[in-house]
C-alpha cells in the first residue's frame, strides 16, 4: 500500500503527456531512494532485484528514471533508514507501551528490540495493532545476554525514547530480572505485564507436558504422521509441533484430535485397505485416548478463545468479565484455569491503574517483527546477526517519501560504518575470510611484513 501510494504521488508530480500514453519521470534522487526503499521494504524485494526491476520497467513500461542505482546503494539505503529511524528517537508526550523481546538465536548473537506503542493504538484500530502502530525505539546486539546487560541496554534506550507507562514482555528468567533490576532503579516503579500467549502456553506446559497420558498422545501423533507421509493421506497428518515454544501453538493439535475422534468413531471393523481401516493402522489405539483427548482439546479451545478477545480487544471490565466466565468452565483442578485466572486479576488492576482505554496485553507483534525480519535473513546463503538487523526498526511505522528522506538526512554513510564496527564487530563471513587468509599465509610462507 505504502509503495503503491508513493509511485502514484510521484506519477501525479511528473506525468508527461505524449501521443501513445503517459510517460512517469522520476528525476529527482530522493524519489528513487524512496522507490528502491518500499520496493525492499514493503514488495519483499531482494537488493540485487531492484535494479533488475527498475531495469525492467524502463524498457516495458512508460517509466523514465534518470538513473538505475547499484543494488550496493540499496542495501546501504535501506541500512541507513533504519538507523536513521533509532537516531530520531525521542519521548513523546502520549503514554505509551513498551514491548521487550528478544530475538532467536541468529548465529552466535541476538537482538534485543523495544516497541513503542501509544496506550491508545488498540482502541483506535479496533482490532489488533499491525506493525505500522508501532515504532521500533532500541535495537541492542550482544552475545552474553544477563540480567545486568539488559539493564544497561534499557538504560540507554529509555534515556532518548523517555519512560514507557507500562512494560510487556513474556516471562523469560533473564529478561524478567532485567526489566525488575531497572524498574527498582524509578523513582516509581513501572509496571509489567507478562505476554498472554507466552503465559497460557507456559499454563499448558506445566498441566500437561509430564502427564502419561500427553506423553501417549504425543507418541501416537508422531506414529501416525510417519505412517501417512508421502502416502494420499498425507492431508491428515496432524500438526507439526515445534521443537522450542511448542505450547504457543498446541491448540492446532488439540482440535486435529478432536476431529479425529469423529473420524474414529465408526463402530465395528473397517473394510481392509480402506481409508478408515488405514487410519486405525496408523494411529492405533486412538479412541482409547477419547478422555484425555477431549479433555486437551476443550483446555486448548478456550485458551484460544481467551487470547482472541484480549488480543483483539484489549483488557478492559468487559474483556476481562468475558474472560474469566470462559476460565470458569475449565475443571475446577485445572492449573490453566488457576494461572489465567492469577494472570486476569494482576493485569486487570493494573489496566484500571493505568488507563481507561482497552490495555494491550500481546507481544505477539513483536514476534511478527522477528519473523519478517527472518524471511530477510534468509535470503543469505549463511544467516549471521550482521548490519542487516538495522533493518528491524524501517520493518515498523508508517513509511513515506518524507520519513524515509528525514531518517536518511539523520544517518550518514560513515554513521552506519561506524555503527557496525562498534555493534557487529565481526561475522561468520570476516571471521571465514580471515580464517582462510591466515591459512593461506601460514601455506606460503608469507607474512605481513614480507
Amino acid at each position: 500500500m505504502r509503495l503503491k501510494k508513493t509511485v502514484n504521488s510521484v506519477a501525479q508530480k511528473t506525468i508527461k503527456t505524449t501521443e501513445t500514453h503517459p510517460v512517469i519521470d522520476i528525476t529527482d534522487a530522493h524519489e528513487i531512494r524512496t522507490l528502491c526503499v518500499l520496493l525492499t521494504i514493503d514488495a519483499v524485494v531482494s537488493y540485487r532485484s531492484v535494479p533488475r526491476i527498475l531495469e525492467l520497467f524502463k524498457l516495458r513500461m512508460p517509466l523514465k528514471l534518470q538513473w538505475v542505482p547499484h543494488f550496493t546503494s540499496v542495501i546501504n539505503w535501506s541500512l541507513r533508514l533504519g538507523l536513521g529511524l533509532l537516531n530520531q528517537v525521542r519521548p513523546i508526550t502520549k503514554p505509551w507501551i513498551a514491548i521487550i523481546d528478544h530475538s532467536i538465536d541468529i548465529g552466535t548473537k541476538k537482538a534485543l528490540v523495544v516497541l513503542r506503542v501509544s496506550v491508545d493504538s488498540l482502541s483506535d484500530r479496533g482490532s489488533a495493532i499491525q506493525l505500522k502502530d508501532c515504532e521500533c525505539i532500541g535495537l541492542k546486539i550482544s552475545e552474553k545476554v544477563t540480567g545486568e546487560t539488559i539493564l544497561s541496554e534499557l538504560e540507554d534506550i529509555f534515556s532518548l525514547a523517555g519512560r514507557p507507562a507500562v512494560i510487556i514482555k513474556d516471562a523469560d528468567a533473564t529478561l524478567n530480572k532485567g526489566v525488575r533490576l531497572w524498574s527498582e532503579k524509578q523513582e516509581n516503579s513501572v509496571p509489567t505485564i507478562n505476554d498472554i500467549s507466552h503465559t497460557m502456553a507456559n499454563a499448558l506446559k506445566i498441566q500437561f507436558e509430564k502427564t502419561i497420558a500427553y506423553k501417549h498422545f504425543i507418541s501416537l501423533a508422531s506414529h501416525g504422521a510417519k505412517c501417512l507421509r508421502q502416502t494420499e493421506l498425507a492431508f491428515l497428518i496432524p500438526p507439526k509441533l515445534r521443537s522450542k515454544g511448542r505450547f504457543l501453538s498446541i491448540s492446532k493439535l488439540g482440535k486435529w484430535g478432536e476431529r479425529m475422534l469423529d473420524v474414529f468413531a465408526v463402530k465395528g471393523s473397517a473394510k481392509k485397505g480402506s481409508t478408515l481401516d488405514k487410519l486405525r493402522t496408523a494411529f492405533p489405539g486412538l479412541l482409547k485416548s477419547r478422555g484425555f483427548i477431549e479433555r486437551f482439546a476443550f483446555t486448548t479451545k478456550t485458551v484460544s478463545q481467551v487470547m482472541e478477545i484480549l488480543k483483539n480487544k484489549g483488557l478492559d471490565k468487559t474483556s476481562y468479565k468475558q474472560c474469566y466466565q470462559l476460565s470458569k468452565e475449565l475443571p475446577r483442578n485445572s492449573k490453566v484455569k488457576k494461572r489465567l485466572q492469577d494472570w486476569l486479576k494482576q493485569s486487570f488492576k493494573v489496566q484500571k491503574q493505568m488507563t481507561s482505554l482497552p490495555l494491550l496485553v500481546s507481544s505477539d507483534i513483536i514476534e511478527s517483527l522477528f519473523g519478517n525480519f527472518k524471511h530477510i535473513i534468509e535470503r543469505s546463503p549463511q544467516a549471521d546477526m550482521n548490519r542487516t538487523t538495522l533493518l528491524i526498526p524501517a520493518l515498523c511505522g508508517q513509511l513515506d517519501g518524507t520519513t524515509i528522506t528525514q531518517a536518511l538526512n539523520h544517518a550518514s554513510q560513515n554513521d552506519l560504518n561506524q555503527w557496525e564496527v562498534h555493534n557487529i564487530p565481526y561475522t561468520m563471513r570476516k571471521k571465514r575470510h580471515e580464517f582462510f587468509y591466515e591459512n593461506d599465509i601460514q601455506k606460503t610462507g608469507k607474512n605481513n611484513s614480507g
